[in-house]
């Protein structure tokens, strides 16, 4: 699915939380992709396109990113995110999804599910952050500047020097191989941030949003999950170590791990092929639990690449 095509099944759907940009294309079963800061959704069109014919794909951008607009006032808070996803899918006449996160959007994913595992069919997290690791060490620097108003302008000179984005400072340390990128992938990724100076607020506004207290919180609820889950990590992420998602595959009851090698931040961008055999594999175990015991305790029909954590 090319960019052109990607925005013509883009719409703006208004909710009771906030009016939301959102991709919605395919038949089948649902599945909300829920992407991170400073990007957009069309963090997910590689694995949309894996996907083509087998679900309908719902892909917000989150407020101040992509097509959403934030308001002022609004509150970008991890529990107002998933509050706004879960309206969403109330407008779209979704009952329950199969959700994927990646990066701040699997924070995100996180407290949905523990607030709302009615909601959940299945529950996948791609490198993401966990509880105290929100945000990564790597990161915190970006977040005393954006608290003094800073970062925003560095944000927009990235967004628009392709060549400072894919290098190791941008958008290069989420990646395996920065020079290899689309360049039409990355221009949509950061288009929007160049072309308006308050689309580098908002990403400033939800960064500082985000607090570590907001993920402990759903701690309990992600304790209780009887939601079957699948992780999926890229082993050299500089932001989120292997460490976190054993973390998580530790609190999460029956949670899977599969890691892939030498893989980043951006796994749904990079490794979508090796992503969509791993969810068709866990969409299709968890609708028959008379043989989920056995496939989740063997390696059968994983891609290469991958490794399947015990």
């Amino acid at each position: 699915m090319n960019v052109e095509s990607w925005n013509a099944h883009r719409r703006m759907v208004a909710t009771h939380a906030g009016e939301i940009a959102c991709v919605d294309a395919g038949e089948g079963p649902a599945a909300l992709l829920v992407h991170g800061l400073v990007v957009n959704g069309h963090l997910w069109r590689p694995l949309a396109a894996e996907l083509g014919g087998e679900r309908r794909v719902v892909v917000p951008d989150l407020p101040g990113h992509g097509a959403s607009r934030s308001r002022p006032e609004q509150d970008l808070s991890l529990p107002a995110l998933a509050g706004l996803l879960v309206a969403l899918c109330d407008e779209l006449g979704l009952e329950s999804v199969d959700v994927v996160g990646n990066d701040t959007g699997g924070a995100v994913c996180q407290v949905l599910a523990a607030r709302h595992p009615e909601r959940v069919r299945t529950l996948t997290l791609t490198n993401c952050d966990t509880e105290d690791n929100l945000p990564p060490p790597f990161f915190r620097a970006a977040t005393e500047r954006a608290l003094r108003g800073a970062y925003a302008p560095q944000l927009r000179a990235m967004a628009a020097d392709p060549a400072r984005a894919r290098a190791g400072r941008g958008l290069g340390c989420c990646l395996e191989r920065p020079e290899e990128l689309d360049a039409g992938i990355l221009d949509a990724l950061l288009s929007p941030i160049a072309a308006r100076e308050d689309a580098a607020r908002d990403v400033e506004r939800l960064l500082v949003a985000l607090c570590n207290e907001d993920l402990a919180a759903a701690t309990p609820g992600l304790a209780a999950l009887r939601v079957p889950t699948l992780l999926v990590w890229g082993t050299a992420d500089p932001f989120f170590e292997t460490s976190w998602a054993r973390r998580l595959q530790r609190l999460i009851p029956d949670a899977r791990l599969v890691e892939l090698d030498g893989g980043r931040l951006y796994v749904p961008l990079e490794r979508a092929a090796e992503l969509a055999a791993l969810l068709r594999e866990h969409w299709a175990v968890s609708c028959s639990s008379a043989t989920a015991e056995g496939v989740t305790k063997a390696n059968h029909g994983f891609p290469m690449g991958t490794r399947l954590v015990p």
